[in-house]
């Protein structure tokens, strides 16, 4: 038999991932189940899968275990995620429980299957009235003559940033740019090139 692992996640009040924790417990006690660890975070929905210990999760997460989770709503930060997300543990055959919803998710039940599909299609829903809704922003902005799109010549920020001072340093040195990418660790001098053109540093050199 495998783990349970509970997973609970509250944007800022840590009130409310006590609250969950509680929750859990006292379900596991009415089920005779005993919950083997805990995975916590407080931690808006925003921030990445890495931030808010979901990558974590998963990989704790082995064949036959049970993931708990008080709400649906604590996995993703959208419906097409939480169902990405729950369709991943099933087909690994890991069970998924959601207690607010009252829903039990394994791999050979006929009627998880059912529900899975349904997410699916609610979660495809979702991103076609969001598209939709995106296109009949940007058309309305373009009726008003709103120009959209960030603003010609705007510099984007880069990963070379970090090092802009260094490399200004190599230019003025007289190093070229495959020499600059080797010796900062950069496989691609080629986007170290177009950097460097954009900001025209060979000019400040």
């Amino acid at each position: 038999m495998g783990k349970t692992i509970a997973y609970l996640r509250a944007s800022t009040d840590k009130q409310d991932v006590k609250n969950q924790k509680l929750e859990i417990l006292e379900w596991a006690h009415q089920k005779a189940l005993y919950v083997d660890d805990f995975v916590e975070i407080t931690i808006s929905s925003r921030k990445t899968s890495k931030q808010r210990r979901i990558d974590e999760m998963v990989q704790t997460l082995q064949d036959s275990d049970t993931l708990v989770v008080t709400e649906l709503s604590r996995l993703g930060r959208s419906t097409a995620e939480v169902i990405a997300l729950v369709n991943e543990l099933v087909s690994r055959n890991i069970r998924v429980i959601i207690l607010k919803q009252n829903l039990d998710v394994y791999k050979h039940d006929m009627n998880s299957k059912i529900i899975i599909t349904l997410f699916s299609l609610f979660a495809e829903l979702e991103r076609d009235l969001i598209s939709l809704r995106t296109k009949e922003a940007l058309n309305a902005k373009r009726i008003q003559g709103v120009t959209l799109g960030k603003p010609k010549g705007t510099i984007q920020k880069s990963k070379f940033d970090a090092d802009l001072p260094r490399i200004k340093e190599l230019l003025v040195l007289g190093l070229s740019v495959r020499k600059i990418a080797k010796l900062l660790g950069y496989s691609n001098h080629y986007s170290l090139n177009t950097y460097i053109n954009k900001r025209k540093l060979r000019e400040q050199a």
